[in-house]
């Protein structure tokens, strides 16, 4: 299960960087592990052909001469073999030592790295403000994550799952471990300066406290959860949640448009793709002091000087106007949903930002 609510409350953040005193230590036990094979090798090549002994014995006195023990020669050694067991104490034994300490330098610059990395992470969340915190890195969360990363959007993930984390720091994104429904970890998230929360775990129950924890540390928060049961809709809503996305519903809306309304199904997949540079639709909010305000669909130029589509306007009691005309007046605390060249769509952004 990808960030369930089982376990305490502790947490570690990660990020990309972390990654590599993993490889660096794995290449340094295998350069060590190459080493004192070869060291064996001759060791034992070397006592079998100069004493005349057995595997077994050769391999007895080259162990026990590398790890510098000390036990009985298991037969006479002569000069020959007195010198080799010099050379092979004196080369052994100092590979021995390198290796140990090689892997040894590595495990401790690791753990510095790993530290380092976790502050810095720590850091740059401390930082954000108006982020969005997605909750689970399964199917789901990665889809997110894919659409968010596009716009572009802060954003924060929160996962138990060790590969799940993996993934998200090959992706690029800070995470953070520990369980998405502890109140320590939202915080260490930045919940009380997010602008909404995703909870995409596994499960509907765990999604549940996601959400009841979430609510509560910050009222104002915009919550989509993501829901396996019909009948779990009711319960996240009541949680606290503001909308709710039923996946395996979802999917057979759409496959249902696919076959009985084509068209109509390639103008939405059009226009809801980040990706795609043609047409996108976009939701802007109107300010006070914004060119838009207090003007009507036509004066505010939207549809000539930026051939923008007005699609509908949310007002802040959340009517909906679908289609207005062009004497429609947009006020202030409006939102305005918009469609059109991606390009244009940016511009009115930038115009309309505070």
């Amino acid at each position: 299960m990808h960030g369930g609510c089982a376990g305490g409350g502790r947490w570690q953040a990660a990020a990309w960087f972390t990654k590599a005193p993993r490889v660096m230590s794995r290449s340094s036990l295998l350069r060590a592990a190459i080493a004192l094979s070869v060291v064996v090798a001759v060791g034992v090549v070397g006592y079998m052909a100069l004493t005349g002994l057995g595997f077994i014995e050769a391999l007895y006195m080259t162990v026990t001469t590398i790890s510098t023990v000390g036990f009985r020669e298991v037969a006479p050694l002569g000069t020959a073999g007195q010198l080799f067991t010099i050379a092979l104490i004196i080369s052994g034994v100092g590979i021995v030592f390198y290796s140990a300490s090689m892997v040894a330098r590595d495990l401790i610059e690791g753990e510095l790295r790993r530290g380092f990395g976790r502050r810095r992470v720590e850091r740059q969340i401390a930082r954000m403000s108006g982020h969005v915190i997605v909750c689970g890195f399964g199917r789901m969360g990665r889809s997110v994550c894919r659409e968010l990363a596009a716009k572009p959007a802060p954003f924060v993930v929160i996962d138990r799952d060790a590969e799940a984390l993996r993934h998200a720091e090959d992706e690029g994104h800070l995470s953070l471990a520990g369980d998405a429904s502890e109140d320590d970890i939202l915080r260490a998230a930045g919940i009380a300066r997010a602008q909404g929360l995703v909870a995409a775990l596994s499960t509907d129950a765990a999604n549940v406290y996601v959400v009841l924890t979430a609510r509560e540390l910050n009222p104002q928060l915009t919550i989509v959860a993501r829901a396996e049961d019909e009948r779990s809709e009711r319960k996240l809503l009541h949680a606290g949640a503001n909308r709710v996305v039923l996946p395996y519903a979802i999917s057979g809306h759409r496959m249902a448009h696919a076959l009985l309304r084509p068209a109509v199904l390639d103008v939405i997949d059009l226009a809801t793709h980040y990706r795609n540079l043609e047409l996108q639709i976009e939701e802007v909010a109107v300010g006070a002091q914004t060119f838009c305000a207090d003007r009507t669909v036509q004066e505010s130029g939207l549809r000539e000087q930026l051939g923008l589509i007005v699609i509908a306007i949310k007002k802040p009691n959340d009517t909906m106007q679908f289609n207005p005309t062009a004497d429609t007046r947009i006020e202030a605390g409006d939102r305005l949903v918009l469609m059109g060249p991606a390009e244009n769509l940016r511009e009115i952004e930038r115009r309309l930002r505070p």
